[in-house]
């Protein structure tokens, strides 16, 4: 075809030499969870981060507020007060990074990310709890190619776990993950797909554990993003939904979601200065007759 419908037609066609690289199957969900899963706390929070140069910087992190503890009947709510200090250490540079967390309670958190070159990376994330089921290691090594990623996991209790994702056209990405967890003799496999295109962004996994779960995102303009969720557990016979939301003003930030089950949830980030960020959270259960409100100060750099 010639003239500009046949121009048209050709600059769509595609090139399976020169597809793009796709996101990694950890972040198969990423814009989705910005909106559906807003960082909700409650109580008072305070955290400051203060950059010592270029690549290292030291943070602190205090919280005061209240934790649920597990009851027999799910309907009932018992609340503590509870209050953690928590020390970091973050050390970023061109090719790698080193976080460290410890909290007064006794944990001790660590993450170590390294590029070996463009196409393989390492990690290391662990997790020291005085209770030994809370302790835990992860080894990860990723490789990229040119329209494809891979992952290869390592942990405790005998855990072991491989992942795959392939674009097989300019907005479609194919994939599967498989992994064992020796100490309780458990395994599963799980596929998904991820469709990008403008302004939308469609995902869906399931997995042989009896999990289903679907995803939107849609970019309404450059300061507002919605999304929605479905997700559905056959061995249980469970299903729920959940639409969220991200508006991106000025001089804030408003994230929120409203669940099947009644849950709405608000956070809200206003920029008081530079580096000095004001926060709102909230969290309204009706069903449940749990309300959790908190308010919080971030200072310095993230």
């Amino acid at each position: 075809l010639g003239g500009p419908l046949g121009a048209a037609q050709a600059s769509k066609a595609t090139d399976y030499m020169e597809l793009p690289q796709p996101v990694r199957y950890e972040e198969l969900q990423k814009e989705c969870l910005m909106s559906l899963r807003p960082e909700t706390f409650e109580g008072m929070r305070f955290d400051f981060t203060k950059p010592l140069n270029q690549s290292f910087s030291l943070s602190h992190s205090l919280q005061m507020g209240h934790a649920e503890m597990p009851t027999q009947n799910p309907n009932q709510i018992v609340k503590v007060p509870v209050s953690s200090y928590e020390f970091g250490a973050n050390l970023i540079g061109a090719k790698g990074m080193m976080i460290g967390r410890m909290l007064t309670d006794g944990r001790m958190s660590g993450r170590v990310k390294y590029d070996l070159n463009e196409a393989l990376s390492v990690k290391v994330q662990a997790q020291l709890a005085e209770e030994k089921q809370y302790s835990q290691t992860m080894f990860d090594l990723d490789v990229k190619g040119l329209d494809w990623n891979g992952q290869l996991k390592m942990g405790n209790n005998q855990f072991v776990g491989l992942n795959y994702f392939q674009s097989v056209t300019n907005n479609l990405a194919l994939g599967g993950e498989a992994f064992w967890l020796g100490s309780q003799r458990k395994s599963g496999v799980g596929f998904a797909m991820r469709h990008q295109g403008d302004p939308g962004i469609a995902t869906c996994q399931v997995a042989t554990t009896g999990l289903l779960s679907a995803t939107y995102h849609h970019k309404v303009s450059d300061k507002v993003y919605l999304a929605s969720e479905l997700m559905w557990n056959w061995n249980a016979r469970e299903a729920s939904a959940a639409f969220g939301y991200d508006y991106i003003l000025r001089q804030c930030r408003l994230r929120g979601r409203v669940d099947s089950q009644g849950v709405i949830t608000a956070y809200l980030e206003e920029r008081l200065n530079v580096g000095v960020n004001f926060v709102l959270s909230a969290e309204l259960d009706h069903y449940r007759k749990d309300y959790r409100f908190g308010f919080g100060m971030t200072v310095g750099m993230e």
